[in-house]
């Protein structure tokens, strides 16, 4: 009796994993979690995550208090100049431009721990530059706009109107700025993004970006076309 059930018992265990994997999903014991084809989040999709909310960084005019919480003869409220460093009680000059707050607290702690033990100290930002990005370009309104959520190049172009009949949607340009002062740019097909209605590939702005929507060939030619030829030569669909 008793092995007939562990026959029925181990009859029906792999029954049951036969029909998930049919299914393409795959049961972890250690979690109890399941994950299409039983491939886990790899950690540089978490990371892709985590960059749609990057955090602000120093940039020249902010300016922030800095608290102590057992030295308050050392609290001040500095400003990030011109040239990227800030000028700190007893301490001197130091480079925090393009610094996270958390990057900054490490930082400063690093520096004052030479005439102090153990400093424990707050930063707050006082003054600074809300994050924004431009659209330029063939847009309907370009300009500089908040960027108060994550957005993608394709809700941005949104933001500013659309494209116009002169954009070339299929070569719209984002430029990142980076910490040494150049821009970083990457190429987008926002046409076959729209097209197969997956925006999986849609990239996420970053403070500072550019959104640039380049002129399209025909555009730039029209004015030398009779006016009665555009109809026969203009397709859309091919910019």
């Amino acid at each position: 009796m008793k092995n007939s059930l562990l026959i029925a018992l181990a009859g029906f265990v792999a029954a049951s994993t036969l029909a998930a994997a049919g299914q393409g999903t795959v049961v972890t014991a250690a979690t109890g979690t399941g994950s299409p084809s039983g491939v886990a989040a790899s950690p540089a999709t978490a990371q892709g995550l985590q960059q749609h909310n990057p955090r602000y960084r120093l940039r020249k005019s902010d300016s922030f208090d800095v608290d102590f919480a057992f030295s308050p003869e050392f609290n001040q409220t500095v400003a990030v100049q011109p040239d990227g460093y800030v000028t700190l009680k007893e301490v001197g000059s130091i480079h925090v431009e393009g610094e996270t707050v958390p990057e900054l607290t490490q930082t400063l702690k690093e520096a004052y721990a030479k005439i102090l033990h153990d400093p424990v100290l707050v930063i707050a930002l006082r003054d600074f530059e809300k994050p924004y990005f431009i659209a330029s370009g063939q847009v309907a309104k370009p300009g500089k706009y908040d960027l108060r959520s994550p957005i993608t190049v394709t809700e941005a172009v949104a933001i500013a109107g659309g494209f116009n009949d002169s954009a070339k949607h299929s070569q719209v340009v984002l430029f990142h700025p980076t910490a040494d002062g150049v821009f970083e740019a990457k190429l987008l097909n926002v046409k076959q993004l729209l097209a197969s209605r997956d925006l999986h590939e849609d990239m996420y702005l970053q403070p500072g970006d550019i959104v640039y929507v380049p002129q399209n060939a025909l555009s730039k030619i029209r004015k030398f076309i009779p006016n009665t030829s555009i109809g026969a030569y203009y397709n859309p669909a091919v910019f």
